[in-house]
């Protein structure tokens, strides 16, 4: 085990080096006014409390009422002020004051400032780097387009021009980073309340600008995290795709039809936020003629342009393909390969073999994505060259609406706002953070309530309930015991303007109204009272196997993915994994005797760092999926080029869940329609298999899928009867499972994905991998 490797002499003086070494900490936000100086002031609020010796030195809290307060306290070592030659006043670092007094920690802002001339150092960040040596810890904080490589991105993504900016390893350096989100709403609803005095850059202050900066952010903070995620996996020996993020390989061949597949996988790695790598095979012993030179030329060309990974690798023949394919999608922690059909006749692949089938039935834990040939029709390739836009109807704001647009609009102007807080684990702040709001709105005398709160005995987040008014629960009669659950009839009784309530994917006690209490909030939403709550992302339907991948645990839990969508505002609270488990340790999420089981489980380090970064990649795919709505162009990820129509054939499997929420989350990325079909086949008891249908009808349902339930056909008319129903719904990607049959059923009686290869070439073909556990775990050299 890793655990009891001898280390190096190296390593040693490392770890004695860092004994000496103060600590960084960097606080990263989209923009100014995001509230970096608030957190980073209440970091050291709590630090001073736990007896740390902490000092603030160049902070500007703008003259913020919220900043100000955290200020107290708190000892201030003055800063040396000057002329910068534009007229405005700058303050640096006194190095030496700071040494001299030698304190602990010290806190400062705006990590990008350039000192004056003259001084000892350039910057404020080689005075950080100097105070790190004299063993001082720094926090710092830093907006996200004064990172050198974010900053020219920026700048062609909303024109922002950056005069100061850090390296764009700057974060790397930091031995802890936190991300402060806040969404455009609430960022401009501060600045139209007058609290975000003297701002910088107010051209930047729109939806949109804020929106793309936001996502810079979020997915610059989850690739670091991911960095960390494969860093932790390679110690612990696992290989392969992690769960979190997207990673494509396509494998193309220098031929017509290799730029096609490379742009389709460029395609979908922009659709899921995923990294794109490109891989082609050669025989060394055989020269290449002027047309495959000519097309190896362009395909290198091609990758340099999308900025894909194009690895050559030598084979001596094809056989080899398969297997060295398979090898490097672990390697790679590879998600997804792309590939095309196979050109041979079903003589050649009997003889010769196929590489698709082979990697449809070797791989673990990768799927396959099998690009469509060109159309029947013509020859015309699927994949358009232009982008086709809806035609808009230029009249439309004169038309008059019928009756039942008008209700639906007007039961949409009747609704109550929804604000989700969500977070990677219990215990980030979420609570906290939504009773600070309700403070905050109840000081702007508006009418707050809490609805449901579970402080879990934290006394942080009690100090939070203040002077809020909380609504007593309902008793729920149940076996014999008295039960309580929010009561929404009493809350729409004493119909507040907003309403507080916790853990949103809470199962209500059986006998209630409703059985989630996400149906009940869309109660309060509909009865015109605002709502302000909280989530895990663990609890997202989509990513329940995502989650069990992680974690091994399987959340019981769930709210459809489609709850998202329907809030106004959704927004992160970010806690390191590390953070958070010195307050676990501290006893400040669950009492301490719960303390050791939980560190021990579900805390464990890995399991935080993998869902810190599905939380962070599944905001940031929530913001592009709003950006694309506010302002096209500013979507990060590019529009899609194709009316896409998804397809996704079930059994009665266990494996089904997991094919719908595949289904569900690539329907949601490309903006497509999706249909779920079981044709049955007679394997499972006539009453068991009423109950299994209805299981996977309620989930397509719930995830905004439509089920199709077909007649029995004979196993080897399967493959016919789904094309015929996926034709039919003009269906352009076919979504079926990694067969789990024995190497004799399918000699005997043939593969369902086989004959899918073989008569399903005009759409795309997606075959889901089984996750296999062991799969992952790196096996000895």
């Amino acid at each position: 085990m890793p655990d009891f490797k001898r280390k190096s002499p190296e390593e040693i003086l490392q770890s004695i080096q860092a004994l000496y070494t103060g600590r960084l900490k960097i606080i990263i936000g989209a923009i100014s006014g995001s509230g970096k100086t608030y957190h980073m002031l209440r970091d050291g609020q709590t630090l001073q409390s736990q007896g740390v010796d902490v000092v603030i030195c160049a902070v500007s809290t703008m003259q913020r009422p919220e900043t100000m307060e955290q200020l107290q306290g708190l000892e201030r070592i003055p800063s040396i002020h000057w002329k910068h030659a534009d007229g405005s006043e700058r303050k640096d670092l006194d190095v030496d004051a700071i040494v001299s007094r030698n304190p602990e920690v010290l806190l400062t802002d705006g990590l990008a400032h350039r000192n004056r001339p003259g001084a000892p150092n350039a910057t404020r960040l080689d005075d950080i780097r100097f105070l790190l040596e004299k063993g001082i810890s720094v926090i710092a904080t830093v907006n996200v387009y004064e990172l050198q490589g974010v900053t020219e991105m920026a700048r062609k993504l909303i024109g922002i021009e950056v005069k100061e900016t850090v390296p764009a390893d700057t974060l790397e350096l930091a031995d802890e980073v936190r991300l402060i989100d806040v969404t455009p709403e609430a960022l401009l609803a501060r600045i139209e309340d007058g609290l975000l005095k003297n701002m910088p850059d107010k051209n930047l202050f729109s939806r949109g600008n804020i929106g793309v900066l936001r996502e810079l952010t979020l997915r610059l903070v989850a690739e670091g995290v991911n960095g960390t995620l494969l860093k932790y996996r390679d110690e612990q020996g696992y290989v392969g795709a992690s769960g979190t993020a997207e990673h494509i390989l396509v494998s193309a061949q220098y031929h017509w039809n290799g730029s096609i597949h490379i742009r389709r996988g460029q395609q979908i790695a922009q659709r899921l936020g995923g990294e794109l790598s490109v891989v082609t095979f050669v025989n060394p012993g055989e020269k290449l003629g002027p047309e495959r030179e000519e097309f190896r030329r362009s395909i290198r060309k091609l990758c340099e342009k999308i900025g894909a990974t194009l690895h050559e690798i030598h084979i001596r023949s094809r056989r080899d393909i398969p297997p060295t394919l398979t090898r490097l999608a672990l390697e790679q922690n590879v998600s997804r390969i792309v590939i095309g059909h196979s050109n041979q006749t079903r003589s050649q692949e009997f003889f010769k073999g196929s590489i698709v089938a082979e990697m449809v039935k070797c791989m673990r834990n990768v799927d396959m994505f099998v690009v469509a040939d060109r159309t029947s029709g013509g020859g015309e390739r699927i994949l358009p060259t232009k982008r086709k836009e809806p035609l808009q109807d230029p009249a439309g704001p004169y038309r008059r609406l019928s009756q039942e647009q008008a209700g639906r609009k007007i039961e949409e102007i009747k609704r109550g706002r929804f604000k989700v807080y969500i977070g990677a684990a219990p215990g980030v702040g979420k609570t906290y953070t939504m009773l600070r709001e309700g403070n905050i709105l109840r000081k702007k005398k508006i009418d707050v309530v809490i609805g449901l709160l579970e402080t879990h005995g934290r006394q942080e987040t009690q100090d939070q309930v203040s002077e809020l008014e909380l609504v007593p629960r309902a008793i729920v009669p149940y076996k014999g015991a008295q039960l309580q659950e929010m009561d929404a009839d009493a809350i729409i009784a004493r119909d507040p303007e907003v309403v507080l309530v916790d853990e949103l994917a809470h199962t209500n006690v059986p006998g209630s109204v409703n059985k989630k209490r996400y149906e009940d909030v869309i109660r309060l939403l509909n009865a015109g009272i605002s709502v302000i709550s909280t989530l895990n992302v663990q609890h997202l339907e989509s990513l329940n196997d995502n989650v069990e991948q992680l974690t091994g645990v399987r959340v019981r839990e769930t709210v459809p993915d489609s709850l998202l969508s329907l809030a106004d505002e959704v927004e992160l609270i970010d806690v390191t994994p590390k953070a958070l488990q010195e307050r676990m340790r501290a006893g400040r999420i669950y009492a301490r005797e719960k303390v050791d089981q939980a560190l021990g489980n579900f805390f464990k380090t890995g399991n935080l760092i993998a869902l810190r970064e599905l939380a962070l990649r599944e905001i940031a795919d929530d913001v592009d999926e709003r950006l694309e709505s506010w302002e096209r162009k500013t979507s990060l990820r590019g529009p899609w080029r194709r009316e896409e129509v998804i397809f996704v054939a079930v059994t009665l499997s266990d494996n089904a869940e997991r094919l719908i929420r595949r289904g569900f989350r690539i329907a949601y990325r490309l903006k497509a329609p999706w249909h779920v079909c079981y044709i049955p086949d007679g394997e499972c008891p006539q009453g068991q298999e009423r109950e299994r249908i209805e299981q996977i009808k309620r989930l397509t349902r719930r995830l905004g899928g439509s089920f199709d339930l077909g007649e029995r056909v004979p196993a080897r008319r399967l493959h016919e009867e789904l094309l015929m129903r996926a034709d039919a719904r003009r269906c352009t990607q076919l979504i079926v499972g990694q067969s789990r049959r024995s190497k004799l059923y399918r000699l005997l009686f043939g593969s369902l994905t086989q004959r899918l290869l073989r008569t399903a070439r005009h759409m795309d073909l997606l075959v889901v991998a089984r996750f296999d556990h062991a799969a992952q775990v790196k096996k000895d050299e």
